[in-house]
């Protein structure tokens, strides 16, 4: 069962080493970031999924131990998806998975466990394909809630990518009001209203948290938490959030 989830973005400029400079401008929401995953580790989970988008080639799961690296970015950092015991690494070479680097999101979201000391419950990442339909990610989101007793998430992705013209993907004037459909869903734990965020629409706004956003909601069904909108803002033109769900 789903007792706790935070909800974090996952640009890699949430690195300091990746943002160097430009680091200060995003404080507030690792500061954000950071108090969502403090209250996961107060919900004392059985087990963690780390949960985030991932392109065609790289989704699926990722087992304890997988390591993922910023040096695209011209950072010589490599994280890894919490501690690594012997059965995991069986586990991993079974699944020939072991060499799998993680995709950007779980990289972003191993650093964010890293940062805050995680060592509370068993680590399993899952990468989501932007593709996929929200009654699949539902259905993804109920097995993993039915996975142990008490299961936790971290869900890892980012709203429009089209709030101004200097955006990734230029000024889109639907873009603020998904947003905000979004920010509130995300801020109130409304399960209904994440499945019903719009797929095709999201993919034109190149927002990349909907189907991970969706996998919660589907985990979620049931398990009657409330949620907390801890930031909300757009540098860069696209959509950040942080929730915590408990």
């Amino acid at each position: 069962m789903l007792v706790a989830a935070a909800v974090c973005p996952s640009p890699p400029l949430l690195v300091p080493d990746v943002a160097t400079g430009a680091a200060p401008e995003l404080d507030a929401a690792r500061a954000a970031c950071a108090d969502a995953v403090g209250l996961l580790a107060a919900a004392r989970p059985d087990r963690l999924y780390v949960v985030g988008p991932a392109d065609e080639g790289a989704h699926g799961g990722y087992p304890a131990g997988a390591t993922g690296s910023f040096a695209g970015f011209g950072v010589d950092l490599s994280v890894r998806l919490g501690a690594e015991s012997p059965q995991d690494q069986a586990q991993a070479r079974t699944q020939g998975e072991d060499d799998r680097p993680l995709p950007l999101s779980l990289t972003v979201g191993a650093w964010l466990l890293a940062r805050a000391g995680w060592a509370d419950a068993p680590i399993e990442g899952l990468g989501v394909a932007a593709s996929t339909a929200a009654d699949v990610c539902a259905g993804t989101g109920r097995e993993l809630a039915a996975s142990a007793e008490r299961v936790a998430l971290l869900v890892l992705g980012d709203g429009s990518a089209c709030r101004t013209v200097k955006a990734p993907g230029y000024l889109d004037e639907r873009a603020a009001g998904f947003d905000a459909e979004a920010a509130r869903a995300l801020g109130t734990a409304d399960v209904t209203a994440l499945l019903a965020l719009d797929a095709g629409l999201a993919a034109e706004l190149k927002a990349a948290g909907r189907a991970s956003w969706q996998v919660l909601a589907g985990a979620a069904e049931g398990a009657g938490l409330d949620g907390r909108l801890l930031f909300e803002d757009a540098p860069y033109g696209v959509g950040y959030f942080v929730a915590a769900w408990s």
